[in-house]
């Protein structure tokens, strides 16, 4: 799965499925798992920056008091069927270590670039990061010190794993280094579940992996599940979601399956399934959640609450400030997005990884895309209404001087259809999905995207 919502908080990317832009809010909402938004704009319509864009002019314009670093590994041991995320099945050693080599030389080049603020979070993701050997997994944290100036005492630091790399030695050095929080997929406890989506995991080593990560006392464990699984039911779903509380994790994310035509399950494996019955399994999750104790921040997010031993730094998820490193991270400034090229497949992946690795300079956007002022205020909505938060509306008028409800009048369908009201917060107005509109976040996304970038990305087709 993706780094959670440690990137949900600022979205990295989104799947679509060429639904009309000038649909009613009420005709989308039939439709609730039509697509899902967890970024804008996605990277499918980013193109060739010709010319290419110096990061020391693009990087010096920034003016947010922190940023937040980010790290992709492209490893993992198998590609899971639902999976169309930038990772490369390879568990070779020798491509491990010729992979970090490139991590530490582009780093060594943009952190005079982004040393001009501190990094208030610091997050590996992949991919799993914890694929990499006990050296390589340190040399990460290496070049985040002492390569980009990392200060681990003031940042949150999230690390993504998987059931079967979960080592104590492992565990050890993130333990060490100051992780606060620790992801792991397991999307499923039932053996034949798992296996539908060609993931060959076994309920013993996700308990064994469990009980390691417990006995390390991390500050924040996170958990992933999926719902909407082949031959799933409400009874096997619950059960999942019961032995994976019975951990206590601090934070569940809950994920409705989706298929695209470059994953490995196809939409037509899930459509002979039967009725869809993600709606039903979301909120039995829900309601679960909940009488446990735990607060719904997004539509994916459930959490206890949290508190830290560390100072942090602030940070906004409403600002840009990503310095993503390695191969398929993105970088986002307040008007350029920028990646290394995206792919899926095994061999597009493997020439993408092999390009960046072969590579000297790092030192300019060459592929991205680079944001209006329209698609600032799209992305700002966006980021701010798909969670708990809600959109301040004085916060929109102070940063693009106008009235968010006078720019987007059709926002009020989202009141007209019980989707979103009106909240006080101290003297402040703002804008929030109610609880059935959080159910259907991916449908309002989904609207919310302009008719200007989904014709950016015509030919790029996902179920």
């Amino acid at each position: 799965m993706p780094m959670s919502e440690y990137t949900e908080q600022m979205p990295t990317g989104s799947a679509q499925s060429g639904s009309d832009p000038t649909a009613s809010l009420r005709e989308v909402l039939k439709f609730p798992y039509r697509s899902y938004l967890y970024s804008y704009p996605h990277k499918t319509a980013y193109r060739e920056l010709n010319p290419p864009v110096p990061l020391q002019s693009l990087w010096e314009k920034e003016d947010t008091d922190t940023y937040f670093l980010y790290m992709h590994i492209p490893f993992c041991a198998a590609r899971c069927g639902f999976c169309n995320l930038f990772t490369l099945p390879d568990k070779r050693q020798d491509s491990h270590e010729q992979y970090v080599d490139a991590l530490e030389r582009q780093a060594k080049q943009w952190a005079p670039i982004t040393s001009r603020r501190p990094y208030s979070r610091f997050a590996i993701g992949g991919g799993t990061p914890t694929l990499l050997n006990e050296n390589q997994l340190s040399r990460l944290f290496d070049i985040a010190e002492h390569t980009m100036g990392l200060d681990p005492s003031q940042a949150s630091i999230s690390v993504e794993t998987s059931p079967d790399t979960v080592t104590d030695g492992k565990l050890s050095i993130l333990k060490e280094r100051r992780v606060d929080r620790v992801s792991m997929g397991i999307q499923s406890l039932i053996e034949a579940e798992a296996s539908a989506i060609y993931r060959p995991q076994k309920p013993q080593e996700v308990e064994r992996a469990l009980v390691k990560l417990l006995r390390h006392d991390f500050p924040l464990l996170n958990l992933d599940l999926i719902y909407g699984l082949p031959g799933q039911t409400v009874d096997t779903w619950i059960y999942s979601l019961e032995r994976v509380l019975a951990y206590d994790p601090g934070e569940v994310f809950i994920y409705p399956l989706y298929t695209r035509e470059n994953t490995i399950v196809k939409p037509e494996d899930i459509k002979r399934q039967g009725p869809d019955i993600r709606m039903e399994l979301y909120k039995a999750a829900r309601e679960l959640l909940k009488s446990k104790g735990y607060t719904q921040y997004s539509m994916r997010r459930f959490a206890k609450e949290q508190s830290s031993a560390k100072v942090l730094l602030p940070y906004s998820c409403q600002e840009e400030g990503m310095v993503g490193l390695g191969c398929g991270a993105r970088s986002y400034t307040s008007e350029v997005h920028y990646a290394s090229k995206y792919g899926v497949t095994y061999k597009a992946t493997q020439s993408i990884i092999a390009d960046y690795v072969n590579a000297e300079r790092y030192d300019t956007a060459d592929y991205g895309i680079v944001l209006s002022r329209e698609e600032q205020r799209r992305r700002f909505i966006l980021k701010a209404l798909l969670h708990r938060e809600g959109l301040l509306l004085s916060t929109y008028e102070e940063r693009f001087g106008t009235d968010v409800m006078s720019d987007y009048p059709w926002l009020n369908e989202l009141l007209a259809e019980e989707m979103a009201c009106f909240d006080i917060a101290g003297d402040e107005r703002v804008l929030r999905l109610t609880e059935d509109g959080l159910g259907y976040s991916d449908a309002i996304g989904d609207w919310l995207i302009s008719a200007e970038i989904r014709e950016q990305m015509e030919g790029f087709v996902f179920s």
